[in-house]
């Protein structure tokens, strides 16, 4: 964890923080600010917020477990102020939020889409694995068709796991 930050649980009153680190991101699909604000009370417990001294947002991860498969993780948006990019907050983010999730919620996987052109993403996902130990399935999940906007690339789903703190079979 970089110097100065701490990993924390979003409240709603960081919605608005997140969002703007979202806009700001410049690669993400940005959501309403409605949505962050929905995100930090509905799904806190699958999210994660790197704050700086101020006790502010400076990076999240938001994910939720998967319905149909509650021991996956679905990371689906990570993000880093401009003010703390290199100095490895994304990864320590995935890394704290994946080993709180899977004690408190026993996950084995993480899924998450990246498109082919978010080098960035390709290499935190990637690198996340080879850290745990765990393979990489990759497999194009939508298409561009699906998508009512032109010019959308398909959306990579990136399938993590088992990753190494799981519990043991019961």
């Amino acid at each position: 964890m970089p110097e100065g930050l701490k990993l924390d649980t979003p409240r709603v009153d960081d919605g608005a923080a997140i969002w703007r680190i979202a806009r700001d991101s410049e690669v993400l699909d940005l959501n309403s600010s409605y949505s962050y604000l929905l995100w930090c009370r509905d799904f806190a417990a699958t999210s994660v917020v790197a704050r700086g001294a101020d006790g502010e947002p400076v990076g999240f991860v938001t994910g939720y477990l998967r319905p149909e498969a509650p021991r996956t993780l679905v990371v689906w948006q990570v993000a880093v102020d401009e003010s703390q990019r290199g100095r490895g907050l994304a990864g320590a983010l995935l890394d704290g939020l994946t080993e709180r999730v899977a004690h408190e919620k026993d996950i084995d996987r993480v899924e998450t889409t990246i498109t082919p052109d978010n080098t960035a993403s390709n290499r935190l996902f990637t690198s996340f694995a080879e850290r745990h130990g765990a393979a990489v399935e990759r497999e194009v999940l939508f298409d561009p068709g699906l998508f009512p906007e032109e010019g959308h690339l398909p959306e990579v789903l990136y399938r993590i796991g088992p990753l190494p703190w799981t519990a043991p079979p019961r």
